[in-house]
């Protein structure tokens, strides 16, 4: 009777979680992202302004979170993949460690400067 809740312990769970909460917040910065291209197209001055926003210190550490979630999407992503289409069962749990590793390290990556 308690088999739903024990599977919610599970590392998959999380990285099943994490991987559906990242799209739909991907999703919610869509429309602001649309804006952004919307103000370029209505001429310099528009975007110019916009561009001064986007300096501002907390944009900058959500740019990071951004870059954040789409690591950590595309990682968990690739791991259903896996899942769907590869027979290797005993290795998978390991590649969660590793897909949220890759992730935090993009974010890292992007706060520092490189790329």
């Amino acid at each position: 009777m308690n088999q739903g809740r024990s599977d919610r312990r599970h590392a998959g769970y999380a990285a099943f979680v994490i991987h559906r909460l990242s799209g739909v917040l991907l999703a919610l910065f869509l429309p602001l992202h649309f804006l952004a291209l919307g103000l370029a197209l209505d001429g310099a001055r528009a975007l110019d302004e916009f561009l001064v926003f986007a300096e501002l210190p907390w944009v900058k550490v959500s740019e990071w979170g951004l870059v954040v979630l789409l690591s950590v999407h595309l990682t968990f992503g690739l791991r259903v993949l896996v899942l769907e289409f590869l027979p290797w069962r005993g290795v998978r749990k390991g590649w969660i460690g590793w897909g949220a590793g890759v992730a935090v390290a993009a974010g890292l990556l992007f706060i520092v400067g490189v790329g």
